[in-house]
This record gives C-alpha cells, sequence and structure tokens, in this order.
C-alpha cells in the first residue's frame, strides 16, 4: 500500500465513523468539517437525486437524512471496506425508521479523498427493504 493509499483509508475511515455517528445521533458537524469547499455528493433518488455540489447542500442532505430516519439510524454491519489511491468505498447494513416506517438495507458509500478533506461522497443502496 501506498502513503498516498494510506492516507486515503485513514481520511476516509475517520469520515465513515463521522456518518455513522451523524446517522445514530444527528450530529452532522463533525463530517462536515472534513468536507472540501468544493465538495461534489451524489445520490441515486429523491430530492437530492443525482449531482449536489457544495458544503450548504451537503449540509441540508445530511440534515433530510436525520429527518427522515428519526430517531436514528443504525449501522448493524460494516460488510466491506475497498480502497485506492483516491478513494475508498464503504458496504454495510443499516436499519432503523424511515418516516416512522420499519428500514433496513444495504448501502456502498464512496469518499473521494483529497489531502485530509472528503471532496466527493456518492451513494448506492436499495437490496434488503425500503428506500428513502
Amino acid at each position: 500500500m501506498t502513503q498516498n493509499s494510506e492516507n486515503t483509508l485513514k481520511v476516509a475511515q475517520q469520515a465513515f465513523e463521522n456518518l455513522t455517528h451523524g446517522m445514530a445521533t444527528g450530529e452532522w458537524e463533525a463530517l462536515l468539517d472534513m468536507l472540501s469547499e468544493d465538495f461534489t455528493l451524489w445520490f441515486p433518488m429523491g430530492k437530492f437525486h443525482g449531482l449536489n455540489v457544495g458544503k450548504d447542500r451537503a449540509r441540508e442532505f445530511f440534515e433530510y437524512v436525520s429527518q427522515a430516519f428519526t430517531p436514528s439510524l443504525k449501522l448493524t454491519a460494516l460488510d466491506r471496506v475497498t480502497s485506492s489511491e483516491t478513494t475508498a468505498v464503504f458496504e454495510f447494513r443499516d436499519e432503523g425508521l424511515l418516516f416512522g416506517e420499519p428500514y433496513k438495507n444495504r448501502v456502498a458509500v464512496s469518499f473521494d479523498v483529497r489531502g485530509d478533506k472528503i471532496c466527493g461522497y456518492r451513494e448506492y443502496f436499495g437490496s434488503d427493504g425500503k428506500s428513502y
């Protein structure tokens, strides 16, 4: 593993910890602090479908996640982590209540890393239950 690969994985692992903390608590500041000014977010459906640009849009997205999954969304298993020089992908399972209805899913999130910042986030889901 090269030094760039090690840094990418280290930064992405911290971002993933901050993501799961936000999912469980609704506290997103630690993750938002890691985002670059030119941050991009890609989401597969709904209000945030497609490409979203900027930290303000990211804040809106993560606040929406907290509203959709009140009281919280819990990580139940981390199945795989794959990383390269610039990107790390986390495949996991989560569950909770989605707008008050039981929710359970398999998800993959991809973090693009530049230096000590997250410059891109992509999310893919949909095999175990309702999607948001």
